[in-house]
């Protein structure tokens, strides 16, 4: 088709050179009749039929000629000078074959149609047949990509299978081993005494604990003298028997040089769960859930216009909301979740250097901010006044507690104590309502002491901006500067930015920082993604300080919780009878909803906050104030921990105080 187009294509350039050398010739005799009458002689032809001008005109007129059309009759010319006369014979002679030339002219434009319509119809052969051969090429190319994987693709699929072997028999040594200890154990019960007993078993709590997390070398048997008066041993991780994630093998350009004191990050993906034996030879499952008893509702009946369009620019902690629009966590476990990765705070108690103790804390710093991105559709209850919430995790080491402080304005006051750190802070919300998004701007410090050096880290947090909140996919970003200092050592400090996303860049939820000395010098630079992860060092050469947790299977489902989020609200039978009645988990509208009893949740809601508008009412007409039970007011206007929160829990316990209702 190529070869017969280029044929025609010829064929046509022929014939428009042929019509433009005609249509030249075509138009040269008016031409060629001016030239030559001037220097005809008028002696040489003489014609007896002249036509002269009725009257003489000026010498001027004689160089004047009436040039006939191309395609008009010949035409006799009129001048002073009968010589001029001639030009008619001349001009006879040169159209006489016009007719003929034209119709030749009418020739060469037709064959120009036939062979241009030949030329298009060969082009459009041409073109189908090319695209049908390229959709049966890319076909082809489908199939054997389908068909026979890279020999990357088919490395990583035998390592992976390696790996998971490897697990499974590590997993099989592990059960073994622990069935001999049982056998052990109950034989040496027989021949040796308690105290021999005891402290076999704490040596054993001390080995496992090593195992699990790289924190503290403190035994889990001497921290739950310490936390509980339970008597077994609960040497559980947060579960997750997930595979291998994307993130663990994640290879790049910048080099992952994680430090051994950082292992216990790379733990916590695994999540493995141990099973535990209690000191009466009891066996028990401490496994932690993976998922709620029922998933999120479908909330895109819901018409957010309708309840914010009267509240624009108001405080929305005031606004009414709609129970579906709420996740099963209350805001004093928000609070918790920013210990989800702690093992920071235990990196940074055992870093001798104060530039290497400034970095990781400033990775606790922006951690803190990594569970939040799964979670702008929800948001969390407010707690009522007096409402508690306590989390110990005796696998991270820390126990911590929160409450409700004030209600007007609101105020969450919450504090964590492990052996190597201690962490509290207060904060209140200010949220806007813009239109299509939602800013919140937190008002507070947190506040981070680590005794083996004597520091007292604080810093402020970052506003947070949700995105789309009328309609479309809503997305959350955080923006503004961190600063941490320590109160105690002016040696360095820390400048975190989280970068605010722009219209025209892909990049967002960026960071960027530096730990500099008391003289501003940067000793090191920090940057990374705040829901991703942490880099010290520069683009070529970095090392990764914290990585964030993978997402469980299915997190949307579930509200986008983490797998530390899905496990704030558990309540089991032996946590129960330590909680005070006050702890959130036994509130019943957030309790409904993450059972999916949406009616009965919506019904506990409206109940719960009338039940606190009553409590208020009382308090102003005996003209009486809140006094919080677990944190006092200190001079700078924050809220610190009265340090009765355990001593109660050991004794007398919480089942035999009187505890306000709230519900």
């Amino acid at each position: 088709d190529l070869s017969n187009c280029h044929t025609y294509l010829l064929e046509m350039n022929q014939l428009l050179q042929s019509m433009d050398v005609l249509h030249r010739t075509y138009s040269a005799p008016a031409i060629n009749a001016m030239q030559v009458s001037p220097f005809e002689s008028p002696k040489k032809e003489k014609r007896t039929h002249r036509r002269w001008r009725s009257r003489v005109v000026g010498k001027e007129t004689k160089a004047v000629l009436q040039v006939p059309s191309v395609f008009s009759a010949p035409m006799r010319l009129h001048a002073s000078n009968p010589n001029l006369s001639t030009i008619d014979f001349v001009e006879d002679k040169n159209y006489s074959d016009g007719s003929e030339t034209s119709s030749e002219f009418t020739k060469m434009q037709e064959d120009l149609f036939h062979v241009a319509h030949k030329v298009y119809f060969t082009l459009r052969s041409a073109f189908s047949t090319i695209s049908t051969e390229r959709e049966k090429l890319k076909q082809m190319l489908e199939h054997d990509a389908s068909s026979s994987p890279s020999a990357q693709i088919v490395g990583l699929k035998n390592a992976l299978t390696s790996a998971i072997a490897q697990n499974t028999d590590l997993k099989d040594r592990l059960r073994r081993i622990h069935a001999e200890s049982m056998i052990l154990d109950s034989a040496s019960n027989a021949k040796s005494s308690p105290d021999l007993v005891k402290e076999n078993s704490r040596e054993e709590s001390r080995g496992l604990v090593h195992q699990v997390s790289n924190e503290s070398r403190l035994s889990i048997a001497d921290s739950l003298t310490e936390f509980f008066d339970a008597q077994e041993v609960l040497l559980s991780a947060s579960s997750s028997e997930n595979e291998v994630s994307d993130d663990d093998s994640y290879v790049s350009d910048i080099s992952d040089n994680v430090s051994e004191d950082n292992l216990s990050n790379d733990m916590e993906n695994e999540r493995q769960t141990l099973d535990c034996i209690s000191e009466s030879g009891v066996e028990c499952n401490s496994k932690r859930r993976t998922c709620l008893p029922a998933p999120c509702p479908n909330t895109s009946n819901i018409s957010l216009w309708n309840i914010l369009r009267n509240n624009i620019g108001k405080d929305l902690s005031k606004v009414a909301m709609p129970v579906e629009l709420n996740e099963p966590l209350n805001t004093l476990q928000r609070l918790c979740e920013e210990l989800e990765y702690s093992e920071l705070l235990d990196t940074a108690a055992s870093t001798p250097n104060p530039f290497e103790r400034m970095v990781y804390i400033a990775a606790f710093a922006v951690s803190a901010y990594a569970s939040s991105y799964y979670r702008a559709g929800s948001k969390p209850f407010n707690p009522v006044l007096g409402e508690t919430y306590e989390c110990i995790r005796e696998d991270k080491g820390f126990q911590f507690f929160a409450e409700q402080v004030l209600h007007h304005p609101p105020i969450s006051a919450c504090h964590a104590e492990s052996v190597n750190f201690a962490f509290w802070q207060d904060v209140r919300w200010k949220n806007k309502f813009w239109g299509k998004s939602m800013e919140i701007v937190p008002v507070g410090t947190t506040h981070v002491t680590l005794p083996a050096f004597k520091d007292h880290f604080t810093w402020n947090k970052v506003t947070s901006c949700i995105h789309n909140i009328l309609s479309g996919q809503r997305w959350i970003e955080h923006y503004g500067e961190i600063i941490i200092k320590n109160l105690n050592d002016d040696t360095c400090h820390c400048k975190l930015t989280f970068i605010k996303a722009k219209y025209w860049s892909p990049n967002a939820h960026e960071i960027e920082g530096s730990v500099m000395d008391k003289a501003g010098k940067v000793v090191h630079r920090l940057f990374g993604k705040w829901h991703e992860s942490l880099y010290c060092g520069t683009t070529s050469s970095s090392n990764c300080i914290w990585r964030a947790n993978p997402m469980p299977k299915d997190y949307e489902q579930w509200y986008g919780f983490t797998q530390f989020a899905l496990e704030l609200n558990e309540l089991d039978l032996q946590t129960r009878s330590f909680l005070p009645a006050t702890d959130t988990r036994f509130r019943p509208d957030q309790r409904f909803l993450e059972e999916g009893n949406i009616e009965a949740a919506e019904m506990q809601k409206q109940r719960i906050e009338q039940l606190q508008r009553e409590r208020r009412k009382v308090l102003e007409e005996n003209n009486l104030e809140h006094q919080p039970r677990f944190f006092r007011k200190s001079n700078d206007d924050s809220w610190v921990s009265n340090g009765t929160y355990m001593d109660l829990r050991r004794e007398p316990g919480f089942s035999k105080l009187d505890n306000p209702v709230l519900w």
